[in-house]
């Protein structure tokens, strides 16, 4: 990770979350970084968007189960208008996430012969004990209840602290 923009100059560093459809996981990636980035006072420092590998769900809102998580977290996903993922992306953001290793791979594979600067990682590599016990990918809560969308804020929740941590390092 680097503490410049993909533009070359310190601020702001861009991070953009990915997933399926922009409506569950990414979202939530989305309102969780930007909520404590204000906490640690770098929201002016680093802006964080989301997008969806797929068109499926392009001009909607977050998935209601999504917005009703992230409320039970404390969290307003209300502003939340899903958009598609853009190969543009990797030139003028500065760290991509993943949900999981497909759209990961999906990613590298638009990035192959771009000379875009971002750097792609899954969600849950800021997350120590993810990584200590190999469970880096998001599962999609799209079919199951209120509780996998619960597990899911919480595991954005605890890979966001790490970032945030490692920003904070990294920007400061």
């Amino acid at each position: 990770m680097t503490a410049t923009s993909a533009q070359g100059h310190p601020s702001p560093y861009r991070v953009c979350f990915v997933c399926s459809g922009n409506i569950c996981r990414s979202p939530m990636g989305e309102v969780i970084l930007r909520s404590m980035l204000d906490d640690a006072d770098l929201g002016g420092e680093v802006a964080v968007d989301s997008a969806g590998i797929g068109d499926w769900h392009v001009g909607q809102g977050a998935d209601p189960r999504t917005l009703a998580a992230l409320k039970r977290g404390g969290y307003d996903g209300s502003a939340h208008v899903a958009r598609q993922f853009e190969a543009s992306y990797l030139e003028d953001h500065d760290l991509i996430l993943a949900a999981d290793r497909g759209h990961l791979r999906d990613l590298l594979q638009l990035a192959e012969g771009r000379d875009g600067d971002a750097e792609t990682r899954l969600v849950r590599e800021f997350d120590p004990d993810a990584m200590a016990a190999g469970e880096l990918e998001l599962d999609d809560p799209y079919f199951g209840n209120a509780s996998d969308f619960d597990r899911c804020r919480h595991e954005i929740e605890l890979a966001c602290r790490g970032l945030v941590a490692e920003l904070q390092r990294e920007l400061r």
